[in-house]
């Protein structure tokens, strides 16, 4: 008996084995595997992560399958196709693969870390998925300009580029909007054309141009200029800085404007000139002088100003005294103030009169030549 029992032992033993051998046999022959070569992927928030996934079949027979997505945040989007179509369930022929894509779009307003879930076929074949959010997300707007600082004059037009990005997931109609120091121009245009606001679709950007011009008195300095870009759950703010470096330039006239005169040779004629300060900066250690005709005087009182803020008029009294020989008739002398940046020059006309002296000379020659005359009629006249 026990040759026996040992024999059936030996039998029940092997046929065990040969039993497991066929079932993992069968089950490899059968099996199902999911495939992508980008299990782990870093976004920021508001992207979009595109998956090809591949469902490969390694047995004997066709298997066809759900397709299940799971553990995926409530807040994400996401569409699985094959061929263009969305799918629930794919079919797959012994030794063929079928290509789904899974699209997933990411928040804007998402916390950083990382984001585990799973692509299914069927209940026991998983492909584990990992999305690293790299940047903490919002549901903001973005204003953005690489240069935000610019130096020029008062004639400077300053040209400033910027970009305004929405980050929300729905499209938004900003208004735009800039507070510029009084006197000042700030011009936002769209497309190059002038634009008080403007419709950017989610996760988009839209380029703008900013023109910034100075009042031509401005004063050198630093002046900001703020932009805004405003909806009714989001708003995106600027600022930016233009730097005045001043312009030196300069006037001489009269209080009047008049340029002209008269007096008699010899004689002397003071003048009110006015210095102004068109300028954007102080002028300083400023300078009077005449380019005057031969043998005439001019002189200043001052000679000399100190300071001259921009805007500012200084008075200066100029004496101009004409040669004691100068014929009558007209005479220009030519008035300078100069400093190291900048120069001006007004021609002042001035008409030199007979003296009254010589006026009633030549009348008291004309008189005498007249009598004259009558006298010699009378003494040969009747001869």
């Amino acid at each position: 008996m026990k040759p026996v029992k040992l024999f059936i032992r030996l039998f029940l033993s092997v046929f065990f084995w040969i039993s497991i051998f066929q079932t993992n046999a069968a089950q490899s022959s059968d099996s199902l595997e999911l495939y992508t070569p980008y299990t782990k992927v870093s976004v920021s928030p508001g992207s979009t992560v595109n998956y090809s996934i591949d469902l490969i079949n390694n047995g004997k027979k066709t298997q066809d399958k759900d397709i299940l997505i799971s553990s995926i945040p409530r807040t994400w989007e996401y569409t699985l196709t094959a061929s263009g179509l969305n799918i629930k369930r794919l079919a797959t022929l012994p030794g063929q693969k079928k290509n789904m894509v899974l699209k997933i779009e990411i928040p804007f307003k998402v916390n950083k870390g990382n984001y585990n879930f799973y692509v299914k076929a069927g209940d026991d074949i998983i492909l584990p998925l990992v999305i690293n959010v790299s940047s903490q997300g919002s549901n903001e707007s973005e204003l953005t300009c690489d240069q935000t600082n610019m130096e020029g004059t008062s004639k400077s037009t300053f040209t400033f580029k910027a970009v305004l990005k929405n980050r929300t997931a729905a499209k938004q109609q900003y208004a735009l909007m800039s507070n510029p120091p009084r006197g000042w121009t700030a011009d936002i245009k769209v497309n190059y054309k002038q634009a008080t606001s403007t419709e950017v679709e989610a996760n988009n950007t839209k380029d703008i141009t900013i023109d910034v011009k100075p009042p031509t008195t401005v004063k050198a300095g630093t002046y900001k200029i703020p932009v805004k870009a405003v909806t009714g759950s989001t708003s995106a703010n600027l600022e930016l800085e233009v730097v005045i470096t001043g312009t030196y330039d300069m006037e001489v006239t009269t209080p009047n404007g008049l340029l002209s005169g008269e007096l008699t040779a010899g004689n002397e004629k003071k003048e009110d000139i006015v210095v102004r300060n068109i300028g954007s900066a102080d002028l300083k250690d400023i300078t009077l002088s005449a380019n005057k005709p031969a043998k005439w005087e001019v002189t200043f009182n001052p000679a000399k100003i100190e300071n001259l803020p921009a805007g500012s008029t200084e008075h200066v009294s100029a004496t101009i005294k004409a040669d004691k020989k100068a014929i009558p008739g007209d005479y220009v002398t030519q008035i300078y103030a100069k400093t190291p940046e900048a120069n001006s020059s007004a021609s002042f006309r001035m008409t030199v009169e007979t003296p009254m002296l010589w006026g009633w000379a030549g009348v008291f020659i004309i008189f005498i030549a007249l009598g004259s005359v009558f006298y010699l009629f009378k003494k040969f006249g009747r001869r």
